[in-house]
């Protein structure tokens, strides 16, 4: 079977210009000691603090395999000790939002769900609270700007995976879109639509940052 002949790859239209990003932590003025007080204030905290602990999560936590995608999901567990609950909330895929407001009316409606079926688990007294935090993010460049491909790779190589998430995963909230700047860029600037979706099927709850790094160089230099 001979297959189908590739477009050949045109030179980008503008460079791609690696950043990254620094958060200065903070905590809030919402604390929750058990689900009930969870619930309200998941209503009521900053979008900064609903990032923080959904989005910011997967950062600080970039090097385990597996484990709670967000930290509602883990303090459900081991501070409530409901394994149900903490499964509902890690199901949540962050891909799947372009906005925090859509990503905190899920999980409202997970945790109202959740109350309205086991009333007694919403007073019942957590093992420790659980503080609503934010960060103060700082956005800078890096030295990596490159107008080729290969220069692309080169940066996608060596920058750190702070700035790995921070266009693979905070994208979507800024751009406003189900994509991530790398993939935007690859297929609107480069022509390569088909290595665009790949990199946008990369599943980011089985891959640490790092294996994220690792699985784009390998589709961008198969491309």
């Amino acid at each position: 079977m001979v297959s189908a002949i590739q477009p050949p790859v045109r030179k980008p239209d503008a460079p791609f210009y690696f950043k990254t990003s620094e958060h200065l932590l903070r905590i809030g003025r919402y604390k929750a000691t058990n689900l009930v007080q969870l619930l309200n204030a998941i209503q009521s905290c900053p979008e900064d603090s609903i990032f923080q602990h959904t989005f910011r999560t997967l950062q600080e936590h970039h090097f385990i395999r597996q484990g709670f995608s967000n930290d509602f999901a883990h303090w459900s567990l081991f501070a409530c000790n409901e394994p149900i609950l903490a499964e509902q909330l890690a199901s949540v895929d962050i891909r799947e939002f372009t906005s925090i407001e859509g990503i905190r009316r899920r999980m409202i409606e997970i945790v109202d769900h959740f109350l309205h079926a086991h009333p007694d688990a919403g007073p019942r007294p957590a093992h420790e609270p659980f503080y609503f935090c934010a960060s103060d993010i700082v956005v800078f460049p890096t030295p990596y700007s490159p107008e080729t491909l290969r220069g692309f790779l080169d940066g996608v190589n060596q920058v750190s995976v702070h700035s790995i998430h921070h266009h693979f995963i905070e994208a979507r909230l800024r751009l406003k879109r189900m994509s991530n700047d790398f993939s935007t860029w690859l297929e609107e600037d480069v022509g390569l639509a088909e290595a665009a979706e790949a990199i946008e099927q990369i599943d980011i709850y089985t891959n640490t940052m790092e294996g994220v790094r690792l699985q784009i160089a390998r589709i961008v230099a198969q491309s």
